[in-house]
């Protein structure tokens, strides 16, 4: 289905860590939209899971991103190939995948996604790299190989699927 259901959903968080992130480009966007989709996933109750790329050279997840969830420490860029990473994201489940950097760890986890045979959302406002044309490289290639590409509105709204839903405000509340 291409339309996100929360339901149906697992947020997965790539490598937000404290020493990568000066030097992102577009850091605090991507970290604001990020906490954004980690808020309106608390609201809506899908799954979050964290990686951190060698957590005691680069540090943990940064603070502005502290949520509930599994946090899976990995050394491979692919975290597919991290212990529990697949047992994270059932098939049955779309991923919707925030992080950086887009051309290394997301890039090489969303790829191991789809080979995998999920289904595979990347958050185009939610993801950075060092250089610009890396990231749009990344999204580019991403998108070539089967993910769909959005942004950290059409997440929420598709999530949400109707203005009667019972969090609506709170949750548009979060973008606004």
């Amino acid at each position: 289905m291409p339309i996100l259901d929360a339901s149906a959903s697992t947020l997965l968080v790539v490598d937000f860590q404290a020493r990568l992130m000066p030097v992102i480009e577009g850091a605090d966007a991507a970290i604001g939209n990020a906490r954004r989709l980690l808020d309106a996933a608390a609201k809506l109750e899908v799954p979050c899971v964290f990686t951190e790329q060698n957590p005691a050279g680069l540090g943990g997840t940064v603070e502005a991103l502290s949520a509930p969830g599994a946090v899976l420490p990995k050394m491979t860029f692919d975290a597919t190939g991290s212990l529990g990473m697949l047992d994270h994201a059932p098939e049955d489940r779309a991923v919707v995948v925030a992080g950086c950097e887009a051309h290394v760890c997301v890039l090489q986890t969303v790829l191991g996604l789809l080979e995998a045979g999920r289904t595979v959302y990347v958050v185009r406002d939610a993801i950075g790299s060092r250089r610009i044309e890396n990231k749009e490289a990344a999204v580019r290639r991403m998108e070539r190989h089967g993910a769909e590409i959005v942004t950290t509105e059409m997440v929420v709204f598709e999530w949400l699927g109707t203005c009667k839903h019972p969090r609506f405000r709170e949750v548009v509340a979060l973008i606004k």
